[in-house]
């Protein structure tokens, strides 16, 4: 498998660069085109879950134990969790969605029956992927609803809660352009809430915070370290960024509003980051000065947690149920809600079962690639290379996008 992993990374980069090479200068149009913001709100909102939220506290000593990981030597805890967040693997979904917007309406590879079936697959696999940490994740940061360890019939319905909200908010792309936008906006408020418990009404020094802010430049000098898989915990991460990007790729290039190609890059390598880095260093004050978080602290990013994987599914529940035909137009709103919640209900009791793993997704998500690059280059070489920009039928009203946006 780290060799298959390896191989899809590469393969990545090298893409990336290609397309820069050729087209790094075009305007890039989704057929729903927004204004700048509210495509990154979309695709950072859309682009994470709830592991941003639940992850790191609980990984930052693992990070820390060089003698058990002697391969994190090179680089602080910080470093090491915004390495496995941030910047350079969002390039994943550069790739991605310049696939989706200006190559695959020529290509029309995921057109194909066989590869449409597999596709939907992997976007309902993951959706209960990402309800599936939810759950789990629960018993850590809520201990006085259990004993702080075993999931409990209330963290299902929690869940079930969350697949319900999501399957509803999906039955109108209205709601998940403001549901993105929400979501970040309360994130930004969980970032100044937690900042302010511990610097402002907390006896934390600030100096404290802008030093985590700079170790996290330890990454930028380490940042080859990153590029292939460091060990197996990793390696998951990485086939998750995988799993995770060939949907979101799909989703948000719909929503890119004229942006030249390197400017969609740096857009999603620097603007997703600069949060990440933000909240990551908050985070890691409180870790390493010992800062509780029971009580309102851990509601607030329970909370917001739960926003995300709402916002995240709904995204992706709209993308499956449009490929494969199943909208609310067709099935109606009772069949769409009914056939939503009940299959995402059972996928992630499958993943509790470890039934299924997410790495299995990621590797089917590379080997997707291939299969791809492979029929364009037997069947579409002379089409992708006569590619000049955006298919001309995406033009941007901007009365209009003021008015989604």
């Amino acid at each position: 498998m780290t060799i298959w992993l390896s191989a899809g990374i590469i393969f990545t980069l090298l893409a990336v660069i290609a397309i820069l090479f050729k087209w790094g200068n075009v305007r890039v149009v989704g057929v729903t085109p927004v204004r700048t913001f509210t495509f990154i709100a979309i695709l950072f909102t859309s682009g994470l879950d709830v592991g941003l939220i639940m992850f790191p506290l609980t990984e930052f000593a693992g990070y820390a134990d060089i003698k058990a990981s002697p391969e994190y030597a090179f680089a602080n805890p910080l470093a090491i969790e915004f390495g496995y967040w941030g910047f350079l693997i969002w390039g994943f979904y550069f790739l991605t969605c310049f696939y989706f917007c200006v190559i695959e309406p020529k290509v029309k590879f995921f057109d194909i029956p066989w590869v449409k079936f597999i596709n939907n697959v992997v976007i309902i696999g993951t959706c209960a992927f990402t309800a599936y940490l939810l759950l789990t994740n629960l018993p850590w940061y809520l201990p006085d609803l259990g004993d702080g360890s075993s999931v409990i019939p209330v963290f299902y319905l929690i869940v079930l809660a969350a697949i319900s909200f999501a399957a509803y908010s999906s039955t109108d792309i209205k709601y998940v352009r403001i549901l993105s936008i929400s979501t970040t906006w309360m994130f930004l408020a969980l970032i100044a809430f937690m900042w302010a418990g511990a610097f402002v009404f907390g006896d934390s020094e600030l100096s404290a915070f802008s030093n985590n802010l700079g170790a996290i430049g330890t990454y930028f000098a380490n940042i080859n370290e990153f590029v292939l898989p460091l060990n197996d915990y990793h390696e998951f991460y990485l086939f998750w960024w995988f799993a995770w990007s060939i949907m979101i790729g799909q989703f948000t290039a719909r929503f890119v509003g004229g942006l030249r190609t390197y400017q969609v890059l740096a857009a999603m390598l620097i603007f997703p980051s600069i949060p990440i880095a933000i909240w990551f260093s908050v985070l890691y004050h409180y870790h390493e000065a010992g800062i509780p978080t029971e009580g309102i602290k851990n509601f607030a990013m329970v909370f917001v947690g739960i926003i995300f994987v709402i916002n995240s599914l709904d995204s992706l529940i709209r993308l499956y149920t449009d490929n494969l035909n199943l909208t609310v137009k067709r099935l109606g709103k009772f069949k769409y809600l009914t056939m939503n919640i009940v299959a995402l209900s059972l996928l992630t009791l499958l993943f509790k079962l470890e039934f299924l793993q997410i790495q299995w997704v990621g590797a089917l998500v590379i080997a997707l690639f291939f299969i791809c690059i492979a029929y364009i280059g037997y069947n579409k070489l002379k089409t992708v290379n006569d590619i000049i920009g955006s298919p001309k039928a995406n033009k941007i009203d901007y009365t209009k996008i003021e008015n989604m946006s």
